[in-house]
């Protein structure tokens, strides 16, 4: 029994310590020495950049870094273990180096000059390169290097040439990772950081009070001190959002294409329009600074202020700037979330992308402003306008004229936000309507009242003004899911099953016109509501909304579109015939087209303008028979070129009469 007993001790004792040293070998991976940690649903995984939960965290206290359980077998190898098992290496071969040295060495043996051994300034020079650059190895370290006696500190160019040829210093080169040997050296953004930097010391200090002198500050009105502390915000957080663009433009973008070697696509998708909003910014950071300077007191360079600022505010949100403006935000705004969204997988799906990130978000600047954060921080930008220039407006006193400007830029402003917000709420609904129609099974059609066929290009003919999910109650008090489509002149129930949209089959049609749609809610139920159609027999539909609000706002924005946007019937037909469309087509390719043609009259003419600058007022192009006139500021753009041909003065009536005869011949057309 004691036998036995004996056996099964030592099985247990066996069974114990090979799942220790399975556990052992789950945890220790690519030199890396995972601990369980629990980690905040911040924190990304260092391998995929993904979220990570408390049930799979590993942190290896070597290196600090934090990853998925599953991802421990894509991480790289472990530099600082590789450094303590190197250190090991090289420590074992410098002592077997230096046993061997002190046995060959006799006490007669005479020192050879030092000009035998080291090479000359310029030799050693030309064999150690720069030393600043590859301060990452520092040779000092190097057991071979410190081991050889009678060496200076002048002689590392030699000493660097001998440490090679042992075969330790060459297991260290082939081991050590890039990575490692990257960590404190100069990235080729460095530069640009450094100008970021240099160029915002005007706009270190936290406030205007902190900027001036205090004997200066002592002679101004509070009002007057309340409103430059304002101005300084504006012009600080102005520089704050170029720095963000020249980060994304001269850190990432260019990253993503010269080192990651991204398509020239997805990264236009990434960061669009990037160039002309650095562009408008750049510029009106620049106005910004041309009023501090000038605001400058005479023989102080810190001590200013700036008196006057809702003319450029006018100005700058006003006219052709407005413009640019609503363009670049609404593009850019409606882009944000495919952006982040493609940034994302590639992010994740990319290897080289995955390093690129990791060392560029290393520094204390670029750690704030990451891919996402940047373009967060953009769109952002345009909404924090108004509350600068609002708080600039109510410190201003005694100036009238400059309050009434200030005034008249804060509500263009708004307005030109507010076309912003609407823009970019039609591109989100035209590519969600896009979406829809690509999910509807092509076989899908429904039968309308009058006659006809409803398939899913007749979608795409109108705008999508609202959608939501409802509940569609049928014969036996069946209740149905339906996902309900609030077009610009009609209602589409649709219902999803295996991730495609079918219209929905039920005891009516699927397609509602919003003409004569009488919209009335349940007495005894407070989220149901009946939609009677003005049809030949009329037909009643009952709906139920989620809660009593959700009814409320489907009934509200029903009404409005009956009564607001809806067209008539003989304007826009339910049904398009095969004419119709095709004809629509053709005027749509040739509006397109025109569009394309103003596009490039309009760079032609630009580039006209350059060529009369740049000759300093006329020429000519006898082979094109384009000649130039001068181009003083009374001139306008029609008159920077003409034809030199007898035919030349009837262009412009031809043109005229052919493009009323075409609006004319549209117009028929359509009607």
């Amino acid at each position: 029994m004691k036998e036995i007993n004996l056996k099964n001790k030592e099985k247990v004792r066996l069974k114990e310590r090979e799942k220790e040293a399975r556990e052992r070998e789950a945890r220790y991976s690519n030199g890396h020495l995972f601990t369980s940690l629990t980690v905040s649903s911040t924190t990304l995984c260092s391998s995929c950049n993904r979220s990570i939960t408390a049930k799979e965290a590993l942190s290896c206290p070597a290196c600090n870094v934090t990853i998925h359980n599953r991802c421990r077998d894509s991480l790289a190898s472990c530099a600082k273990m590789k450094q303590r098992q190197q250190k090991l290496t090289l420590s074992r071969n410098s002592s077997a180096l230096q046993n061997v040295t002190m046995r060959n060495k006799t006490p007669l043996m005479k020192e050879r000059p030092s000009s035998a051994i080291y090479p000359s300034d310029s030799l050693r020079q030309s064999l150690l390169g720069s030393r600043r650059v590859r301060s990452g190895l520092s040779l000092a370290k190097s057991v071979s290097t410190n081991n050889i006696a009678g060496m200076s500190e002048d002689s590392v160019g030699l000493r660097r040439i001998l440490s090679q040829s042992t075969e330790s210093l060459n297991f260290r080169s082939r081991t050590l990772s890039l990575e490692s040997l990257t960590d404190d050296g100069e990235w080729w953004w460095s530069p640009l950081l450094e100008e970021l930097q240099e160029e915002g010391s005007c706009v270190q200090a936290d406030s205007w009070s902190l900027v001036v002198e205090p004997n200066f500050l002592q002679t101004l009105h509070k009002d007057l001190i309340k409103k430059q502390d304002v101005i300084y915000e504006l012009i600080q957080t102005e520089f704050h959002h170029v720095r963000t663009l020249r980060i994304m433009e001269g850190v990432y973008r260019r990253g993503m294409l010269e080192e990651v070697m991204m398509e020239a696509a997805v990264v236009h998708t990434i960061f669009p329009c990037l160039d002309p909003l650095l562009e408008w910014h750049s510029n009106f950071l620049s106005e910004l600074l041309n009023r501090r300077r000038e605001g400058l007191v005479e023989g102080s360079a810190n001590n200013f202020t700036v008196r006057s600022i809702g003319d450029l505010l006018l100005r700058q949100f006003s006219g052709q700037c407005a413009d640019d403006m609503k363009k670049l935000y609404s593009e850019f705004c409606s882009r944000h979330p495919k952006a982040v969204k493609l940034y994302k997988e590639v992010l994740t799906r990319d290897r080289k992308l995955q390093p690129f990130i990791r060392r560029a978000c290393r520094g204390p600047l670029l750690r704030r402003h990451g891919v996402q954060e940047c373009i967060l921080l953009v769109t952002q930008r345009i909404t924090k306008y108004p509350v600068i220039i609002q708080r600039i407006l109510d410190n201003t006193k005694g100036s009238e004229e400059e309050a009434q400007a200030l005034r008249q830029a804060l509500l263009l402003l708004k307005e030109l936000i507010s076309s912003v917000d609407q823009e970019v709420l039609e591109l989100d609904r035209t590519r969600r309507l896009q979406e829809i129609q690509a999910r509807l099974d092509p076989r899908a059609q429904a039968d309308v009242r009058g006659g006809g066929v409803f398939r899913g290009g007749e979608l795409l003919r109108r705008r999508l003004l609202y959608e939501g999910a409802l509940l569609w109650k049928v014969q036996g008090s069946r209740m149905k899911d339906v996902q309900v489509l609030l077009m610009s002149d009609i209602l589409v129930f649709l219902q999803e099953k295996d991730q495609k949209f079918t219209f929905a089959s039920l005891d009516k049609s699927p397609v509602v016109s919003l003409n004569n749609l009488i919209v009335r809610d349940i007495a005894n139920q407070e989220r149901g509501m009946y939609l009677i159609s003005a049809s030949t027999p009329p037909e009643m539909y009952e709906l139920h909304a989620s809660s009593k609000d959700g009814r409320r706002t489907w009934m509200s924005r029903i009404h409005v579109s009956w009564h607001l946007i809806c067209p008539s019937r003989d304007e826009f037909p339910l049904i398009e015939t095969e004419d119709k469309a095709l004809l629509r087509r053709l005027k749509a390719d040739i509006q397109q087209k025109d569009r394309e043609v103003l596009e490039l009259l309009q760079e032609r003419v630009t580039l006209f303008s350059d060529l009369v600058e740049a000759t300093g007022g006329g020429g000519g192009d006898e082979e094109g028979g384009v000649e130039l006139t001068s181009s003083s500021s009374s001139s306008s753009c029609r008159n920077l070129f003409r034809a030199d041909t007898p035919h030349a003065p009837q262009a412009e009536p031809l043109l005229t009469s052919s493009i009323t005869e075409g609006e004319s011949s549209s117009s028929s057309s359509s009607s």
